[in-house]
C-alpha cells in the first residue's frame, strides 16, 4: 500500500456515467473511462481479469492473498436493456487524468421508465495513517415493458462504511455494509400458455434479496506471512431462505535459493437453508471447503515458471446426507518473453474446487427460485496457451485458447409450469433453477486495444465456446460473445463514450408438470427445447464539465431498441435515456 492510494479517495478521471453493467460478468465496460473512488483493500480476482491485456507477464495475479487497489465506479446504473441493478463490482480504469481530485461526491440522474439513480460518497482522513469512508447508492425503475401481466419494476439499494490505514510494516482495510434488492418474477411463458390476469390474481410476484456483510484484509511487509483476506455474508429473501457464508484466505511467501515459495490457504464455508413452500419444513445444504495451494516460482529476465499442486477437502451436507472427499489439482503456469516488450507467450494448467451459493446465483440471475441445489463445482483442469504483447506503442493484444473440464458445473434452466393451486409466485414457469453437469469447454478468446494519446481509446474483444456435456444441452451458455468500446475526450470539458456487445444464441426448455413440484429435472417427459435468440446492445454517453466540481451527462442504453430476452421470457426494456449531474467536493 502507499499513501497516494490510501488517501486519494476520489480520483477524478474522465466521467462515464453509468459505467456499471449488470448483464454478463465477462462484459467489460470499464475501459470507457470513469470517475472513480480509490479504496485499497483485499483484491478478489474476477473472471474479467483474465481478459485484460497486460504489457508484461505476471503469474502472481491469482495468488491467494494478493492485494491490489480496488476502484469503485461512481456511476453504477446499468445498461437499460438488461435492467438488473449493478451490484457495485470493482472496476479498473486504465488511463489517468490531469483533472483535480476530490474526496467526496454526490450524483443524481433520472430517465424514462421512471429510472432513478442516486449516489453519495464521503471520506475523511483521520490522521496520517488512516481514513474513514462511507457510501450509499440507489437505483430503481418502475418498469413499464408493454404487454406484461406481472410487475417488472426493480430496485437496488446498498451502502457501507470503509476503514483503512497503514503503519510501517502492515496495512489494513475493513468494510461493513448491506444491500436491499427488489426483483419480480414477471416472465410468464405466454408463448406456450394463454394467460390472462385472472390466472395470476392474488399472486405476489415480488422477491426481495437482503444482505449484510463484513470483509477486510491485512497486508504485512518484511514478513513471510504476507497477508490475510476475509469476508462474511448473511443473506436472506422473502421465502424463508437464509444463507451464511464465510471465507478466509491467509498467505505465506518466502524466498529460497532457487526460487520463491508461496503457500495459500483457503477456508470457504456456505450454509443454505430453504423453507419448503408446501410443507414449511427446512431443506439444508452445508459445504466446508479447505484448500492448500503451495507453489514454487522461478523467474529470470525473460521467463517465469510457477509449479504447484492444490489440495482441497470438502465436507458437505446435501438434503441430510453427509459427503466428504479430497481433491487434487494441478497448478502450473509459465510465460516467456519471445520479443522483449512486444511478444509474450504463456501457458499453463490449473484446477480447483469452486464454492457455489444461493447469493451468487441470485446475483447472476435474480429470477432464480429459492429451492435450488447447492454443491461445489469441481474444475478438474483448465489447460490454456496464449500470446500477448504490443504491436506498437499504441496497440496491445491478447490471444488465448483453452480447454477445461468442470464436473458439477452450474447452469440455469427454466423451471416447469406447474398446476399451482397454492399460487406460489415462482411456479408459473416464470423462474429458473440450477442443473449441474459435467461440461468440457473449448474456448478461443481474443482482444485488441488501441490507445491513442491520452484522450482516445478503442477496444475489441470476442470469444467462441464449444461445449460437450452429459446434459441434453449446455443450458443458457452462449457459444459466441463479442464487444467493442470507444472513449474520446474532445476537450477537458467535453467527453463521449460508446460500447456495443453481442451475445449469441442459447438453449433453454419449457415443460408442463402436473405434479405441482419444480426442479426435479430427471422426471421430465418430452421437454420442449427453446432457442433463446441472440442480441446486440449499443450504449452511448456524452458528458460536459462546466466547472472543476460539476459534471453533467446524458446516456442512452439499448439504442437499437431491441426488446430481447436476456433470460427466456424475461423481455428487456427498450431504449432508455438518463440524464443527470455529479458534484465533487472536499470538506
Amino acid at each position: 500500500m502507499n499513501n497516494k492510494n490510501l488517501y486519494t479517495i476520489i480520483s477524478a478521471v474522465t466521467l462515464v456515467c453509468g459505467a456499471g453493467f449488470a448483464q454478463d460478468k465477462n462484459t467489460d465496460p470499464n475501459k470507457l473511462g470513469t470517475e472513480v473512488v480509490n479504496v485499497v483493500r483485499a483484491y478478489d480476482a474476477t473472471i474479467s481479469d483474465a481478459f485484460k491485456v497486460r504489457a508484461t507477464a505476471n503469474n502472481d495475479d491469482e495468488s491467494v492473498g494478493n492485494k491490489k487497489p480496488v476502484i469503485y465506479t461512481i456511476s453504477s446504473f446499468p445498461v437499460a436493456s438488461t435492467f438488473v441493478p449493478e451490484k457495485g463490482k470493482a472496476a479498473e480504469v486504465e488511463k489517468g487524468s490531469k483533472l483535480k481530485s476530490f474526496n467526496n461526491y454526490a450524483l443524481f440522474s433520472a430517465g424514462n421508465y421512471t429510472n432513478i439513480n442516486g449516489e453519495l460518497f464521503l471520506s475523511h482522513k483521520l490522521n496520517q495513517k488512516s481514513f474513514l469512508a462511507g457510501y450509499a447508492s440507489h437505483f430503481s425503475s418502475q418498469g413499464g415493458i408493454k404487454d406484461l401481466i406481472l410487475d417488472d419494476s426493480f430496485s437496488n439499494t446498498k451502502g457501507g462504511l470503509v476503514y483503512g490505514g497503514q503503519l510501517d510494516n502492515f496495512g489494513w482495510t475493513v468494510e461493513a455494509g448491506g444491500r436491499y434488492q427488489l426483483s419480480n418474477y414477471y416472465g410468464l411463458p405466454t408463448k406456450h400458455i394463454d394467460f390472462d390476469k385472472s390466472d395470476v390474481n392474488g399472486v405476489s410476484e415480488s422477491q426481495h434479496y437482503k444482505n449484510v456483510f463484513l470483509n477486510g484484509g491485512v497486508e504485512f511487509r518484511n514478513s513471510p506471512f504476507t497477508g490475510l483476506d476475509f469476508r462474511y455474508d448473511y443473506f436472506w429473501d422473502d421465502f424463508g431462505t437464509v444463507e451464511n457464508r464465510f471465507k478466509i484466505r491467509p498467505n505465506v511467501k518466502t524466498a529460497l535459493e532457487f526460487g520463491e515459495l508461496n503457500v495459500g490457504l483457503v477456508v470457504d464455508y456456505v450454509g443454505t437453508t430453504y423453507k419448503n413452500a408446501f410443507t414449511g419444513l427446512k431443506d439444508k445444504y452445508n459445504h466446508l471447503n479447505i484448500g492448500v495451494k503451495p507453489t514454487l516460482t522461478f523467474r529470470d529476465d525473460n521467463y517465469s515458471i510457477e509449479v504447484g499442486v492444490s489440495t482441497f477437502y470438502n465436507n458437505g451436507e446435501v438434503a441430510g446426507k453427509t459427503q466428504n472427499r479430497f481433491y487434487v489439482y494441478p497448478n502450473v503456469k509459465a510465460s516467456y518473453d519471445l520479443v522483449p516488450g512486444l511478444l509474450i507467450t504463456y501457458a499453463g494448467v490449473e484446477g480447483g474446487l469452486e464454492q457455489n451459493s444461493f447469493q451468487q446465483f441470485s446475483e447472476e440471475n435474480p429470477f432464480i427460485s429459492p429451492n435450488v441445489l447447492i454443491t461445489p463445482t469441481d474444475k478438474k483442469y483448465d489447460l490454456f496457451v496464449g500470446l500477448k504483447g504490443k504491436l506498437d506503442n499504441n496497440i496491445s493484444y491478447n490471444v488465448k485458447g483453452s480447454y477445461k473440464r468442470e464436473k458439477d458445473k452450474a447452469m440455469f434452466l427454466h423451471n416447469e409450469y406447474t398446476v399451482n393451486p397454492s399460487r406460489i409466485p415462482y411456479m408459473f414457469g416464470n423462474s429458473f433453477g440450477v442443473v449441474y453437469g459435467d461440461v468440457k469447454t473449448f474456448n478461443l478468446f481474443g482482444e485488441l486495444r488501441f490507445d491513442f494519446e491520452e484522450n482516445v481509446s478503442i477496444g475489441l474483444h470476442g470469444e467462441y465456446n464449444s461445449y460437450n456435456t452429459n446434459t441434453q444441452e449446455a443450458w443458457n451458455l452462449p457459444s459466441v460473445k463479442a464487444g467493442a468500446d470507444f472513449r474520446f475526450d474532445f476537450t477537458e470539458q467535453w467527453f463521449a463514450g460508446m460500447d456495443i456487445f453481442y451475445v449469441g444464441k442459447r438453449k433453454d426448455v419449457f415443460v408442463i408438470d402436473s405434479k405441482g413440484l419444480i426442479g426435479d429435472y430427471n422426471t421430465w417427459e418430452d421437454p420442449t427445447v427453446v432457442d433463446v435468440k441472440d442480441y446486440v446492445d449499443l450504449n452511448m454517453k456524452v458528458g460536459y464539465r462546466p466547472t472543476k466540481n460539476w459534471t453533467v451527462f446524458v446516456k442512452a442504453n439499448n439504442m437499437f431498441n431491441q426488446k430481447y430476452n436476456q433470460w427466456d421470457n424475461f423481455r428487456t426494456q427498450g431504449i432508455q435515456v438518463m440524464g443527470g449531474a455529479m458534484y465533487k467536493f472536499d470538506f
